[in-house]
């Protein structure tokens, strides 16, 4: 949850939403305080597929309808699969959309070595965007 941000409060998980007969569950529901809306989260193994893009096109739809209050902002859906298709991302909604996003995770912690490695990275790259400050004379 500290990787979203601040304002969000945890919901439910395997919520179930119910349309024509049918049982739909989400992965884990949020509610952002500050942006008044809420965060549907759908959890993959593998490669993003275009099913899953439009299944969370479906929920995001449900839920507006359904779920969501008159003075809440549209709801955000967020695909998280181990491995982002490109094409997926390029040719589907969410090109279109500005509530549906794909993210990749990683299924596994980082060894401690890749940890070091990449604070080292990210230390060096302040580092160089602060000389660049100092040399231009931007505060």
């Amino acid at each position: 949850m500290l990787e979203l941000g601040k304002g969000f409060a945890f919901v439910e998980r395997q919520q179930r939403i119910r349309f024509d007969d049918e049982d739909f569950y989400l992965d884990l529901v949020f509610y952002n305080f500050k942006l008044k809306c809420f965060l549907l989260v759908d959890l993959k193994l593998g490669k993003l597929k275009h099913q899953d893009v439009g299944q969370m096109d479906t929920y995001v739809r449900l839920y507006d309808e359904q779920r969501k209050g008159d003075d809440d902002n549209p709801t955000i859906g967020l695909v998280l699969c181990s491995e982002k298709g490109e094409a997926v991302v390029k040719y589907s909604v969410l090109t279109d959309q500005q509530q549906l996003f794909a993210a990749k995770y990683l299924p596994y912690l980082p060894s401690e070595e890749e940890l070091r490695t990449e604070l080292q990275r990210e230390r060096e790259q302040i580092t160089a965007q602060l000389a660049l400050k100092q040399e231009t004379g931007d505060e």
